[in-house]
């Protein structure tokens, strides 16, 4: 009996270690893959202008952006593993034709260094997320308020066009992001760990979504930081 329950230990336990590992490698991968096709657009005159002005375009791609997010985060568990990747392929191709904008109001040079910054904080709060025996269910509630109402700061904005409160906004912006990377990193860390955790469809979609997450965390990290730390053109 001993040994079938050490037996079983040792497969969760090396579950466990997979699905971890997969939910970073695809993070990795679609934050590839939105950098790749960023400098790709951002390259090509043609592209570029397009986005740049035609707003009717570049709405579009924000809102097939955000109904993705919601048909994956509603869907996921009638969907298949596959459909579920290519879609978030899809999100990290369609995100980086927005964010190659970036490029136009940003040096390279401190695009750059925002994003080893960025890398350095989000891998520091993850790991914090990741080990800590402290239930971070409170701040994450607290961090997803505080997105609720950035947003409707950002949008206000939009029409004061206050310089001011578009800084107070970055800053706010990335205390709340630092939070639910933490938040995120425990909360997958919780999903995926158990007794019978087994990787299968069901558990790789679960890890899926957690990439998603992180990505999500990890992009809204970097463009706050850029707006804080970036040298414009």
């Amino acid at each position: 009996m001993e040994t079938k329950d050490l037996v079983r230990n040792y497969a969760s336990k090396a579950a466990q270690t997979a699905l971890f590992r997969n939910v970073y490698l695809w993070m990795t991968l679609a934050l590839v893959i939105t950098g790749f096709v960023a400098m790709y657009v951002a390259k090509s005159y043609a592209l570029i202008s397009m986005i740049a002005q035609n707003s009717f375009m570049f709405w579009g791609i924000l809102i097939a952006e955000v109904a993705l997010v919601m048909y994956m985060s509603a869907r996921i568990h009638r969907i298949s593993f596959t459909t579920a990747t290519l879609l978030f392929i899809a999100y990290s191709v369609l995100n980086g034709v927005t964010m190659s904008i970036l490029f136009m109001v940003y040096t390279l040079s401190s695009i750059a260094t925002t994003f080893f910054v960025t890398a350095g904080t989000f891998g520091a709060m993850a790991l914090f997320g990741y080990v800590t025996k402290k239930d971070l269910s409170r701040i994450g509630s607290i961090c997803i308020m505080g997105v609720i109402g950035l947003i409707i700061a950002s949008l206000v904005n939009l029409f004061l066009h206050n310089s001011m409160m578009d800084l107070v906004i970055s800053y706010i912006g990335v205390l709340l992001f630092v939070g639910l990377t933490a938040y995120d990193s425990q909360k997958i860390k919780q999903m995926l760990t158990g007794d019978d955790i087994e990787v299968n469809e069901t558990t790789q979609k679960i890890a899926l979504m957690g990439s998603l997450t992180l990505y999500l965390d990890f992009i809204n990290l970097f463009i706050y930081l850029l707006r804080i730390l970036g040298d414009r053109k």
